[in-house]
């Protein structure tokens, strides 16, 4: 019987609109639970995830079936409408994202990096690190149109 097989890693980050610090330590699990429950319903396996304030990553497979802007739009407009629901009103994410590709030999660093958010953010900005994504990944990108 042929099978179509896949295991694609990806390191997904997106931020609050207009990086707003709207995710409180009370809404972080339940964000991070609904999230790892959804993606898992469309078929993508969290690896790891955090939420700070502002902004998230999400390391997680991709489903041979979804593609990554349904994906990130499907988790983006139920997750929104969950925080409202629990009370973060008005809350919105930013209509942009990254979804950088992870090699297999380097899904333990990424999650690493993932779960050391909260140092890592001591000495460096969402901004600044996002930035730093696009340029390690050799995106083109207009400055004028990364945030909203």
């Amino acid at each position: 019987m042929p099978q179509s097989l896949s295991k694609v890693y990806l390191h997904i980050v997106f931020s609050t609109k207009y990086r707003k610090p709207l995710i409180t330590p009370g809404a972080q699990p339940i964000l991070h639970a609904y999230i790892v429950t959804l993606g898992a319903n469309l078929g993508s396996f969290t690896e790891d995830i955090y939420a700070n304030p502002d902004h998230l990553h999400w390391l997680c497979t991709l489903s041979r079936t979804v593609t990554i802007a349904d994906l990130i739009q499907k988790i983006k407009i139920s997750s929104s409408n969950k925080m409202s629901e629990i009370g973060l009103k008005g809350f919105h994410w930013q209509k942009g994202y990254g979804a950088f590709s992870v090699s297999q030999s380097k899904v333990g660093i990424v999650k690493n990096y993932i779960q050391n958010q909260e140092e890592h953010h001591r000495k460096q900005s969402f901004q600044e690190e996002y930035i730093q994504f696009l340029e390690e990944y050799k995106l083109d990108y207009d400055p004028k149109y990364v945030w909203d």
